[in-house]
């Protein structure tokens, strides 16, 4: 006997406008603002202010198409998940699209790796905040300051899911009006009319002046490309976060319609700005951060202090939205019986309290690794996450090559998002993916190291799919039917 749940079941009506309790026991705590904000926020992390000063030392200027290039790949993807999202929103998202459209085997593979991606980048933003919170209160110790940190965002997504919405929406906020502060600024004074800026003002002559828009060779593209993809990972979050909103189908739009001037405005936009206020070689750019660099070029006071109370915000955000997408992964997967039960149970509160307290507890040993072994084990587990982002992308095109026709089939009036050119984009959005993963394999290094121990890991929870989805066939086959 199947005793697999359908998508509906597992969350795919997550009730009308202003349900306040969604089919799977889920709240429908998350309002409008909330959506909009954590969409728009959700593309801006933390590796966008620390990671992007060594994309632009690999690449100089063309490091503008090294992005241009991930986020037309994102925007794809986002389209295709959006056209599932919308049909169909689910707390397990693509994990649980792969499941219905591929098999249960790749729902449970998926759901797996995206956990373990996201508990692992806790662990890495827990020490990051932790460093700068340090060096301004130095009286509390690294670590006291990463544990306080993990428990005061524990308890925000314990209490409810609208405490998470609140939290995040004024977090994302905080990056979206610096970067947008960031980018007026820094225009005016490329142009040379910010009163008072020590800035001289060159226009648009730092894109050529030092060696050319490709001073690397237009192969740094692809270096770039490689350093650059995942600061994008984040962006599939919405998704999940739409089956405890109180319009699911109408957010989920709403935030795949925006996803294009998001990356255009918060990615391109801002790193263009620090192009153009300094050349692609000045030292500063990789000592100080691109940001903080271009910020000093204006001659803003304290550059380095405002940059950093902006990296611990989006530190936060970042470890606020991957606690939150960690625990409704494993709720997900604990609803279709690919994980423990008590996983599936949520409180009076509409929290999946087991869930969340799991997926903290794991991130906790991993931020005692980061201390205790950060060179060895420590280092396997991020390098073996790394590729995982790049993973999900896929999973998701070739789980909206089937999903389209049974959402045609089932509930055609359902799919108001398309994706455009289907399902040649779809295709070509594959090979995209699977090339910039073979690079990877190519130009060795951290990159090659991350997409073989990201492989070896895959392979070890595929493996387990497998074998338990046969086990699970072969005792269906010998049970009678009730």
């Amino acid at each position: 006997m199947n005793t697999q749940p359908t998508l509906a079941k597992e969350g795919g009506d997550t009730g009308s406008t202003g349900d306040s309790q969604s089919s799977d026991g889920l709240k429908a705590g998350l309002k409008n603002r909330h959506l909009s904000m954590i969409a728009i926020g959700g593309v801006i992390g933390a590796g966008l202010f620390v990671g992007s000063g060594s994309g632009i030392a690999a690449a100089g200027p063309a490091i503008l198409l090294s992005y241009a290039l991930v986020g037309t790949m994102v925007v794809f993807v986002m389209r295709m998940l959006g056209e599932m999202a919308a049909a169909r929103p689910s707390s397990g998202s693509f994990s649980a699209y792969a499941d219905t459209a591929l098999g249960r085997w790749a729902g449970f593979s998926i759901g797996w790796l995206y956990w373990f991606f996201w508990v692992v980048v806790l662990a890495v933003e827990a020490t990051a905040g932790a460093k700068i919170l340090e060096s301004w209160i130095p009286a509390v110790p690294q670590w006291g300051w990463a544990l306080i940190v993990m428990v005061v965002l524990t308890a925000t997504n314990l209490a409810s899911v609208s405490s998470y919405g609140e939290f995040e929406f004024w977090f994302a906020g905080i990056k979206v009006v610096a970067i947008a502060a960031f980018v007026v600024v820094g225009l005016l004074a490329v142009f040379g009319v910010l009163p008072g800026s020590d800035n001289p003002g060159a226009g648009f002559a730092h894109l050529t002046d030092s060696g050319g828009f490709f001073p690397m060779g237009a192969g740094a593209i692809l270096t770039g490309v490689l350093m650059v993809v995942f600061s994008f990972m984040g962006s599939e979050i919405v998704t999940l976060a739409a089956g405890e909103s109180e319009d699911p189908q109408r957010a989920v739009t709403k935030a795949t319609n925006s996803v294009i001037w998001r990356i255009g405005v918060f990615y391109l936009g801002s790193i263009f700005v620090v192009l153009t206020l300094l050349p692609w070689n000045d030292k500063s750019i990789v000592d100080k951060g691109s940001y903080v660099a271009a910020l000093d070029s204006i001659g803003i006071p304290h550059a380095g202090q405002v940059m950093n109370v902006i990296v611990l915000t989006a530190v936060l955000s970042c470890l606020n939205s991957g606690l939150y997408t960690a625990s409704r992964m494993a709720f997900s997967l604990g609803r279709r019986g690919d994980a423990p039960k008590a996983f599936a149970r949520t409180n009076k509160r509409g929290v999946p309290q087991a869930a969340i307290l799991s997926s903290v507890l794991f991130g906790f040993v991993a931020v005692f690794f980061n201390y205790k072994w950060p060179d060895t084990v420590f280092a396997f587990l991020l390098n073996s996450s790394g590729a995982v982002a790049l993973f999900v992308w896929l999973v998701i095109c070739v789980t909206q090559l089937r999903m389209r026709g049974i959402i045609l089939r089932e509930s055609p009036e359902k799919l108001v998002v398309k994706m455009w050119l289907f399902p040649y984009l779809t295709w070509a959005t594959i090979a995209m993916i699977v090339f910039v993963l073979g690079y990877m394999l190519y130009d060795g290094g951290s990159a090659r190291e991350q997409v073989v121990l990201s492989l070896l890991v895959a392979a070890l929870v595929l493996v387990i799919a497998v074998v338990r989805d046969r086990f699970s066939k072969s005792r269906a086959d010998v049970t009678p039917e009730a």
